[in-house]
């Protein structure tokens, strides 16, 4: 009996060796990549301080508003520009495990259902896996208190040492660099104080959804209506330069005393003294203790100084940018505030009123004019048709990723910005005298890949598309006369394929 046990043993042992999940393939080539997270994109841990337990208080779904309003609500310390927990206990920490991909991959490990919705750089981890990269050797994240200022010395210290250590633990290999949304504002931020070590240990910088210049709709209705997490995006509203408007409906009544509904318009800076007069009953309960909350000139001040470093930051000599923007979803720019028939008559009641939003280009959060406005020399900057989060997902962003990282197989012939790959497939030319003429003629094909999968029913019925064009020179003493003639057939085919084929004849009068 137990002979026959020993061999099943073995039998299964060698069964599970056999069956065993197969190691990714490991690209040995890579470049590192080094992952940077947005505003909310980094899991935060609350540390308390008298016993040392540690629990996650972002993201989480059961108990997440307790945990948010007693771990996480934080006032700012002008003194030290830090944003300090108002329970005095508690300290907020980011994990590091997994080389610091844990804390942006899945915000809430612990959730099953529905998990594709607290996903962050989840697909992209996975993706950028199947090309090769390793986590720990070439594939790396950066996660940070989300809180805090862009230009925090803590922030930017451990950045700096953690661009040193990708470094080294990739062999002296240079870093890319692919930060999204407040990520990119953070980076420019550390490039702009710290351009040496930048220069030193990047490669490439690929900015994803960046508000460059801001996301002013959403960051206004922020500090009235009290969106979540506030801090780290007030600094956003505040280096912009943007034309913003505050629109808001107001009674006013006349020296005739007939009341009149007059819409009136507020640019940034007038914005201001409407934030500070709509907040200054505001307050939070906290504890049981009523806490003044009025709107925070001393972050403005901050913010300003904030506003500096970004707007002189360079990219170095060394260093290649890209810019990546999500396009085509109406995105909110400027805001309006009551109606013709329910005008805003105490600004004080302006926090409970329901703004709407005068939109423009963008990806739902960040308008596109916003995001191209980088100021920065770039190598390139694609719009890709996306939401802000779900660009991090986004298959044309994979491709372009892909194709700048050099991961893989190159393909030479992918253009980015149309997401699609041109095959040269065929050249000829042909060139003789006639009659005092020269004849050229030049036949050339093309085969171009894209992703849009047409119905093959409706193929059947599409014919090729036809163009042509011609021109001519006139003759001189110094030149002959000459003529050319071009026609481009566009043949579609199954699979995205599309076969153009050019055929053009010129012909000149010979000296």
């Amino acid at each position: 009996m137990a002979v026959l046990l020993e061999d099943i043993v073995q039998s299964v042992e060698m069964w599970l060796k056999l069956t065993k999940k197969p190691q990714p393939y490991v690209d040995p080539n890579l470049d590192p990549v080094l992952l940077v997270p947005g505003i909310a994109g980094s899991i935060l841990n609350a540390v308390d301080s008298q016993n040392g337990q540690e629990e996650r208080v972002w993201v989480r779904i059961l108990g997440a508003d307790y945990k948010f309003r007693t771990k996480l609500w934080s006032r700012f310390d002008p003194s030290t520009g830090r944003t300090v927990s108002l329970d005095p206990s508690t300290s907020v920490k980011v994990p590091e495990e997994r080389y610091g991909l844990y804390a942006i991959d899945v915000l809430d490990p612990d959730m099953i259902i529905g998990r594709e919705c607290v996903y962050y750089f989840h697909d992209m981890i996975v993706e950028m896996i199947k090309w090769g990269f390793q986590e720990g050797k070439t594939l790396f994240g950066f996660g940070y208190d989300f809180r805090q200022s862009n230009r925090l010395q803590e922030t930017l210290d451990r950045l700096a040492a953690k661009l040193e250590s990708v470094y080294k633990a990739s062999g002296g290999k240079k870093i890319n660099i692919i930060s999204h949304s407040m990520g990119g504002l953070l980076i420019k931020c550390f490039m702009g104080l710290h351009c040496d070590i930048f220069e030193k240990y990047v490669k490439n910088w690929i900015a994803i959804a960046a508000p460059f210049r801001g996301a002013p709709g959403y960051i206004a209705s922020t500090f009235l209506n009290g969106m979540s997490f506030v801090d780290g995006w007030e600094q956003n509203f505040f280096i912009s330069k943007w034309s913003m408007h505050q629109l808001i409906w107001r009674e006013e009544e006349s020296c005739d005393g007939i009341s009149r509904i007059i819409l009136e318009s507020y640019r940034p800076g007038e914005s201001i003294d409407i934030f500070k007069e709509a907040l200054s009953g505001n307050s939070v309960d906290y504890n049981g203790e009523n806490i003044p909350l009025p709107f925070n000139l001393e972050i403005l001040k901050w913010a300003k100084e904030t506003h500096k470093v970004l707007s002189h930051a360079k990219v170095p000599s060394g260093v290649k940018f890209y810019n990546i923007y999500g396009i085509n979803l109406e995105t909110p720019h400027s805001i309006c505030y009551g109606s013709e028939e329910t005008p805003v008559t105490d600004i004080l009641d302006l926090p409970f009123f329901q703004p709407t939003y005068v939109c423009v280009d963008g990806d739902g959060t960040v308008p596109a004019e916003s995001a191209m406005a980088d100021g920065l020399h770039a190598e390139a900057r694609v719009g890709v048709p996306a939401e802000h989060r779900g660009i991090l997902c986004e298959p044309h962003v994979f491709r372009i990723l892909k194709h700048w990282l050099q991961a893989g197989d190159p393909d030479p012939f992918y253009n980015p910005v149309n997401d699609y790959v041109i095959l040269p497939t065929a050249f000829e030319t042909e060139s003789h005298h006639e009659k005092g003429l020269q004849v050229t003629s030049l036949k050339e094909e093309w085969e171009i890949v894209s992703e849009d999968q047409d119905d093959p029913d409706d193929m059947a019925s599409r014919r090729p598309f036809v163009s042509s064009i011609s021109v001519s020179q006139g003759g001189n003493m110094q030149s002959s006369r000459s003529e050319a003639h071009a026609t481009i057939i566009c043949h579609p085919q199954n699979e995205g394929k599309q076969r153009l084929e050019l055929n053009a004849v010129g012909v000149s009068v010979d000296a």
